[in-house]
């Protein structure tokens, strides 16, 4: 028998056949493999420090319990917690493993400035998770004890009082101008990236007023003063903080913060994710994060998700109609 010794130029053409080969073999094991066979990256459009951060940091660890995968928490903040977001709305692959959190700026952004986006068809919904609560905040050594005095000091120095929220096209920013317009005056309006910035800059008087989410931890620590807040009902928390409403001032604000996925994600992923993170909900230590900064847990399916950013859209559009807003 002669045996024949392949040269080296010939071993590695042989072995860059088989490698090409077996690449097609190597894709179709991966895309058949159970999802997921990976870590989830989860993008929150603000910068650590803020409300959000703990809150979402939990119920990704709840839910990496769930999916047998690490949910690793990217911040990518930018425009008020638009930018992130927007991100995902442009990727071209939708294979469950990039989501993000959404919330009401998000669907509004098309409204008040030029996107290249459609929030109502470049995401998958995949469910509402919970309720923010806003508040109306002032450094605990603010001269204004109620939030008659403050608007009392609004009239009488119209422009002069900062009022500060997270983005210039939130729900909150949009409502305190409508709040100063029918009281006849108006405040300083001061856009910060986060909560947690926004804090620092009311803690150290380099900001009169706070009006977002995330005051719970802040007014339980002593460092700010809740004057009122924009709730249906006074907040269990602060039984003897009265609500916009009952002040006079009809303005109450629905904040529901959900998750998305880009679009034309497969519906069996779809329904994975969803009921990972309805069942991660239950955790205790989400829980006490959203019972810390006065947040409410609003679970609801990806169906009506995706009908609540239809909704909010035409209502967003029709109130800034009636305000005469014009994009940027």
């Amino acid at each position: 028998m002669t045996t024949v010794i392949a040269s080296p130029r010939r071993r590695r053409l042989v072995a860059g056949l088989a490698a090409m080969g077996a690449a097609p073999m190597a894709f179709t094991a991966r895309a058949n493999a159970p999802y997921p066979s990976r870590p989830i990256q989860l993008v929150l459009p603000f910068p650590p420090g803020g409300s959000f951060d703990p809150v979402i940091r939990a119920l990704a660890e709840a839910a990496s319990r769930e999916l047998g995968q690490p949910v690793v928490l990217m911040h990518h903040p930018g425009a008020g917690g638009v930018t992130g977001t927007a991100n995902v709305a442009l990727m071209n692959e939708a294979d469950g493993y990039t989501i993000a959190v959404i919330h009401n700026s998000v669907i509004r952004a098309p409204l008040v400035q030029r996107v290249n986006w459609d929030p109502l068809k470049d995401f998958s919904y995949l469910g509402n998770l919970f309720g923010l609560t806003t508040g109306v905040c002032v450094a605990a050594d603010a001269p204004w004890k109620r939030f008659d005095d403050l608007m009392a000091d609004a009239k009488a120095r119209p422009g002069k009082i900062s009022w500060g929220n997270v983005g210039a096209i939130s729900i909150n920013r949009i409502t305190a101008e409508r709040l100063a317009r029918s009281a006849g005056t108006s405040f300083n309006m001061v856009p910060y990236k986060g909560g947690g910035e926004a804090f620092q800059a009311l803690i150290g008087h380099h900001l009169d007023v706070y009006s977002d989410p995330g005051f719970g931890a802040q007014v339980q620590g002593g460092r700010v003063r809740l004057l009122a807040s924009f709730t249906a009902q006074r907040l269990p928390n602060h039984p003897d903080v009265p609500t916009l409403r009952e002040l006079g001032y009809d303005f109450v604000i629905d904040s529901p913060v959900g998750l998305v996925a880009p679009k034309r994600l497969p519906a069996p992923i779809v329904q994975r994710l969803h009921e990972a993170f309805r069942a991660a909900s239950a955790s205790p230590a989400y829980l006490r994060q959203l019972d810390l900064y006065d947040m409410v847990p609003q679970p609801s399916s990806p169906e009506a998700h995706a009908a609540f950013a239809r909704e909010q859209f035409a209502r967003d559009q029709k109130m800034l109609a009636e305000i005469g807003f014009k994009p940027e």
